[in-house]
């Protein structure tokens, strides 16, 4: 595994190592050792799956409010999204500020995302499944979001959505009273 630091600290691109032959391929997609190696130990307590049925369907922006918050290891299993994680560290230089890749069955690419994100993403592909590795068990009660399209977060996503839940959509601006 290749592990590419953002611009936020505590949220890493990582890169699967490909072996081919006449077979097909193999990848290792996840190992404690090597990520903790690379200065990222993870080791996910539960693995959740996103179905989704169309291109253009958002799904964000998702936290665990302190102290249940999350570190996750996100990747497309099949089809393709544009995956944000923001800052919403009040401490951190990089606070309100977001990051994004292309995360894809075919290219592999997940992102490991720290505690004290917000975290979402857009479908590029219709049948896009999105695989969720979590450092802890989910807690019910303890979800939070801010909006999407935040003017706060400014971020640049590649396609305006078409299907969002109402729960996302009526998520406030980041700080908005409420």
């Amino acid at each position: 595994m290749r592990f590419t630091t953002t611009h936020i600290e505590g949220v890493v691109i990582v890169d699967l190592d490909v072996v081919s032959d006449e077979r097909g391929s193999f990848s290792r997609l996840h190992c404690p050792e090597e990520f903790a190696a690379a200065g990222h130990p993870f080791v996910p307590a539960q693995t959740s799956l996103s179905r989704n049925a169309e291109a253009r369907t958002l799904r964000g922006m998702h936290y665990e409010a302190a102290p249940h918050a999350e570190t996750k290891l996100v990747r497309a299993t099949r089809g393709s999204i544009f995956d944000v994680a923001i800052d919403l560290r009040t401490d951190s230089p990089t606070y309100l500020g977001w990051t994004g890749t292309e995360l894809s069955a075919t290219n592999g690419r997940a992102l490991l995302i720290g505690k004290g994100m917000a975290h979402g993403f857009i479908t590029l592909e219709d049948d896009t499944d999105v695989l969720y590795q979590i450092d802890r068990m989910f807690e019910s009660g303890h979800g939070r979001g801010v909006r999407w399209n935040d003017p706060a977060f400014g971020i640049v996503w590649p396609t305006d959505p078409l299907v969002i839940s109402e729960r996302d959509a009526a998520y406030r601006n980041h700080g908005a009273d409420g």
